[in-house]
């Protein structure tokens, strides 16, 4: 497969102007079509990332990660794009990792590859780590599986796939929803090992109100 025409990276960006022109560069020498999802930031985001070479796309004010990552999404899959890799804007995600999600869809058949940390989460925060764990736990047992890191952004995925499920959620549960969607269609999942990069970002994640608000989509969801 020609990965270079038929996948898009997305990018959801808040407030990331002091970083984003690199991810950007950075992920255009391994795929070139980039969508940056400026998600209402008061800052340079948005021109920064144009400049870098993105395609920008702007909500007039914060919607939450899900709403920008579905933006992005639509806008690759009505580009023609098949498929969409997901990261962040904070440089959390190295693009050297990308080709390992691009051999799991093409020689492995995985409809969804989601970044690992797990494998080596020395660098990562104790609490992301412990609330990660726990998360991860409840959703692998919801879906039978083996899940290691069901929060990770840094994802390669089918859109033709997705452009059939019904997501309702617009902040950082779409990740979750995301993985239990394909399972529940019984599509293929993969986990690939990635690299973990904490810097002196400041996480988009409220902690409470976040973590309040995944609470509710789980004892919510339809069962």
């Amino acid at each position: 497969m020609k990965w270079s025409e038929q996948c898009a990276v997305i990018i959801p960006a808040l407030n990331e102007a002091a970083r984003i022109e690199g991810v950007v560069r950075s992920a255009r020498a391994v795929l070139p079509a980039i969508i940056v999802v400026d998600d209402g930031s008061s800052d340079d985001t948005g021109k920064r990332a144009a400049t870098a070479g993105a395609t920008v796309l702007r909500h007039e004010r914060p919607q939450g990660k899900g709403a920008a990552l579905n933006s992005g999404w639509q806008r690759a899959r009505a580009t023609g794009f098949s498929w969409a890799l997901t990261m962040d804007g904070d440089g959390q995600h190295s693009p050297s990792d990308i080709p390992a999600f691009l051999a799991a869809a093409e020689n492995g058949g995985a409809a969804l590859a989601v970044g690992n940390r797990m494998a080596n989460p020395a660098g990562m925060p104790w609490l992301r780590r412990r609330v990660n764990g726990w998360m991860s736990r409840r959703l692998a047992r919801v879906a039978g599986c083996d899940w290691p890191d069901t929060q990770c952004g840094f994802r390669l995925m089918n859109l033709g796939i997705w452009s059939n499920l019904q997501l309702q959620t617009t902040h950082f549960e779409i990740e979750s929803e995301l993985l239990l969607a394909f399972a529940a269609a019984g599509h293929r999942i993969d986990f690939v090992p990635i690299q973990v990069i904490y810097q002196d970002e400041e996480s988009k994640i409220r902690p409470l109100q976040d973590t309040w608000r995944w609470f509710r989509w789980w004892m919510g969801r339809g069962r």
